[in-house]
């Protein structure tokens, strides 16, 4: 290891400048959350449909979900001295909810997309430490949220993510624009990282700025670094790891995966998202519908009435194994990994000769 950039999330320093992307429905809980921080790295518990994994016919979700959330946090807690954080989307209906469980906590900090989290810095108290991590896509998104925020609540983003268009899951970009050169993380990251720079200038702030998508080698990470990124957020690499929540026929969808099974679909939640084309995502595409009646209302994006599935049903399916009823979100490269290791050796490998 030659060189490695020092992030600072306001007071927040991990070994490795890297947070683990967080993933759901059940991809990263307390298994995956508490094996990354203890190796360094920061940590993420993804929230979306927490409260469904133990019981997928709970009657009150909001309820089931802000109890899961804590159970979660606390037995990751248990497991870890190390930074951890939950990813909380914007699109998520009982979103105030989760980030207020998540505050009351003591989570160390909030990463929020899917959306634009113009009201997040709201729910902090006098004596909140958690530290808030927008994700953004552009440097207008960014422009946007910084200007509610200190013109609402005198407060600036602890960290910015920029996630670029080679990512996995819900992706913040129109699926016609995925391939333009402008919004290809090279060209947003020194965009983004002038404007932090400003803000530092007029404000006393240092904000890091953390690339996401696509980055699964020492080069990439050398190439974000280069181009003034702070550290990296990294998702699929860890699918394809023991510590993983996932079931394991789950991270076999990964490992077993081809560069042409890597496709854009269109997510009823209104996104364009990539995933792993099996052969439910083909009887979607034929038109093929997979009747049910929404019981979970859990995204105010999803056009439940006309949605062909239940997103919510579909990835909770898949976590479990059951990729019959449900498909696998994968980041751009997810077809290079063929094999399962550990998250201590994901990060060496990332880390390796940077």
């Amino acid at each position: 290891m030659v060189f490695i950039k020092t992030l600072n999330i306001d007071g927040l320093t991990p070994k490795y400048p890297l947070i683990q992307g967080g993933m759901s429905v059940g991809i990263s809980l307390d298994n995956l959350t508490s094996a990354v921080a203890n190796e360094g790295a920061i940590g993420i518990i993804g929230t979306a449909g927490i409260g469904l994994l133990e019981n997928d016919r709970v009657k009150n979700v909001k309820e089931a979900n802000i109890e899961a959330l804590k159970k979660i946090i606390r037995k990751t807690r248990e497991k870890t001295k190390g930074i951890i954080g939950v990813n909380i989307m914007v699109a998520l209906s009982d979103y105030a909810e989760l980030v207020t469980t998540a505050i009351k906590e003591k989570i160390d900090l909030i990463i929020s997309g899917a959306g634009l989290p113009l009201n997040l810095p709201s729910f902090l108290e006098k004596d909140s430490k958690t530290k808030l991590v927008p994700i953004v896509s552009s440097l207008k998104a960014t422009q946007i949220i910084v200007k509610k925020w200190w013109q609402r609540y005198k407060y600036l983003p602890d960290a910015i993510i920029v996630e670029g268009p080679d990512a996995g899951g819900h992706l913040g970009y129109k699926k016609e624009d995925l391939d333009k050169e402008e919004v290809q993380l090279e060209n947003t990251i020194p965009q983004v990282v002038n404007y932090t720079e400003e803000l530092k200038k007029e404000h006393g702030k240092e904000i890091p700025v953390i690339a996401a998508g696509g980055i699964d080698s020492p080069e990439k990470v050398k190439k974000m670094f280069s181009l003034g990124a702070s550290g990296i957020q990294v998702g699929t690499l860890f699918i394809a790891t023991d510590e993983c929540d996932a079931d394991i026929k789950f991270k076999e969808a990964l490992i077993n995966s081809k560069e042409e099974d890597i496709i854009i679909i269109d997510s009823p939640v209104g996104l364009p998202g990539r995933a792993i084309k099996n052969k439910f995502l083909e009887e979607v595409e034929k038109g093929e519908r997979k009747p049910f009646i929404c019981n979970f209302h859990c995204i105010k994006t999803c056009n439940f009435v006309d949605a062909p599935y239940c997103i919510a049903q579909a990835l909770l399916n898949a976590a479990k194994g059951n990729l019959d009823e449900g498909f696998v979100f994968v980041g751009k490269y997810g077809y290079k990994i063929d094999k399962i290791t550990s998250v201590k050796d994901v990060i060496n490998n990332l880390f390796q000769n940077v």
